[in-house]
């Protein structure tokens, strides 16, 4: 049967790649729901005089989202619980930044601790947000994943985030034994009623190239500053994208938990969102 788009010329493959474009990018916007917010209410509390201290004002703007996002069902109380989660682990790292002169917040407040707003912690509570909504909207399912090693090199991610500054940066040796934990582990999404799927290091590089952007609007909008910005406001060095796709690691072993929790990650099945790697022995046998 000859479509309209035959007619004028345009192959239909195009069209529907078009279209699939167009609903991945609607999906990812839904996805982005709390990120987006949150960088409102930067760019809103930057130009607009507060009664109170911006990073206070921000703080009880982003734990009002958050009961928001509960009361309509946007999230579970599950995923609220990972996203408390993600904020302490946040905090952590923000305290000791600052305290070592990473970056810092200017401005004062009465929720600042250490030089630090307790607001921050919700920048890292965002992309548990953006993990738990993608994983639900776009029908997330995880093959050949290995808990245990994934759980371990994301720890010590996190963990050279801190020791690099008196031990060696061990980031590149640690990314790269990551790369070799998830070289056969893939992540299947379904856009409108195709199926497709990407490795799951990809998903990890992708994250943290939008989280690197994100990060410069926010330095942009003076929620936080590196020491080289602080007079003028340039590019953040390109060197934190790689950063950003490192924590992502830390980011998805802490949703897969709530999902865990939820009965439906490591079961076998239809219902099962992560297929766990086999043992060697039976990778051999199915290669045999």
């Amino acid at each position: 049967m000859t479509t309209w788009t035959d007619r004028v010329g345009i192959p239909s493959r195009f069209v529907f790649a078009c279209l699939q474009f167009l609903r991945f990018g609607c999906l990812e916007l839904v996805s982005c729901l709390f990120p987006a917010f949150l960088f409102a209410g930067l760019a809103i509390s930057k130009y607009v005089d507060l009664p109170i201290a911006r990073y206070d004002a921000l703080l009880i703007y982003c734990l009002g989202l958050t009961l928001l996002f509960w009361l309509v069902r946007l999230e579970t109380w599950r995923e609220v619980a990972v996203i408390f989660g993600f904020h302490l682990i946040g905090l952590g790292l923000e305290l000791f930044k600052v305290r070592v002169g990473s970056w810092q917040y200017p401005g004062d407040a009465v929720t600042k601790i250490a030089g630090v707003p307790l607001f921050a912690g919700f920048m890292y509570a965002a992309v548990g947000s953006y993990l738990c909504q993608a994983w639900r909207r776009f029908d997330l399912r995880v093959s050949n994943y290995r808990p245990f090693l994934t759980t371990i090199f994301a720890v010590l991610i996190y963990a050279n985030f801190f020791t690099h500054q008196w031990l060696p940066d061990l980031r590149i040796p640690i990314a790269l034994g990551l790369l070799i934990v998830l070289r056969r582990t893939w992540v299947f999404f379904t856009v409108g009623v195709r199926r497709y799927r990407m490795p799951l290091a990809v998903s990890f590089a992708l994250i943290g190239f939008f989280l690197w952007i994100a990060e410069n609007a926010g330095t942009f909008l003076d929620a936080w500053n590196y020491p080289d910005q602080v007079n003028v406001w340039h590019l953040v060095h390109p060197a934190k994208f790689g950063a950003w796709s490192l924590l992502v690691s830390m980011s998805f072993v802490l949703v897969a938990s709530v999902k865990s929790l939820e009965g439906r990650l490591y079961h076998r099945g239809t219902a099962a969102t992560v297929e766990i790697a086999p043992q060697h022995h039976d990778a051999n046998h199915a290669d045999g």
